[in-house]
């Protein structure tokens, strides 16, 4: 059977769940933009979001968040878009796909190459939010410390 993903090096058969932060962000710092397009299509897309705001929870950092309570709204565009909340309340940090009705503190909107590269460390959000690749709505301010809050890697 042909690799869904070519030139990929048969990324669309890792089992994204087995790989470490380190090793997901030399991934992605070695693709492309036109490769993460071809990556984050299909179930593969669905798969690599679900484990990338699963680990959140657990490279949540509840010492840096202290008393914050925010719910944090991920919109990530691609086919389809699709939306993440971030609940941070009471030193824990939970997750859900989908929108709820609950206003979020901060919505961040961006595209999967900017995503993937924001949560794998290979992007800067300040260049991204100044170039208009990250566009956020609501508190500027928790957008510009969230990434204390999380363990992020380094690639």
């Amino acid at each position: 059977m042909p690799d869904p993903t070519p030139g990929l090096g048969g990324l669309a058969d890792l089992d994204f769940a087995s790989i470490t932060p380190a090793e997901f962000a030399a991934l992605v710092k070695k693709l492309s933009g036109k490769e993460i397009a071809e990556l984050m299509r299909g179930d593969l897309r669905t798969r690599v979001l679900a484990e990338i705001f699963a680990r959140m929870v657990r490279q949540f950092r509840p010492e840096s968040a202290g008393s914050l309570r925010a719910l944090i709204r991920w919109e990530v565009l691609g086919d389809p878009a699709v939306v993440y909340e971030t609940t941070i309340a009471d030193g824990a940090c939970t997750v859900r796909e989908g929108r709820s009705d609950a206003e979020p503190r901060v919505t961040l909107t961006l595209r999967d190459a900017e995503f993937l590269r924001l949560v794998s460390g290979n992007g800067s959000p300040v260049t991204m939010f100044m170039t208009r690749k990250l566009k956020v709505g609501g508190d500027i301010g928790l957008a510009s410390g969230l990434t204390r809050l999380f363990d992020i890697p380094k690639a």
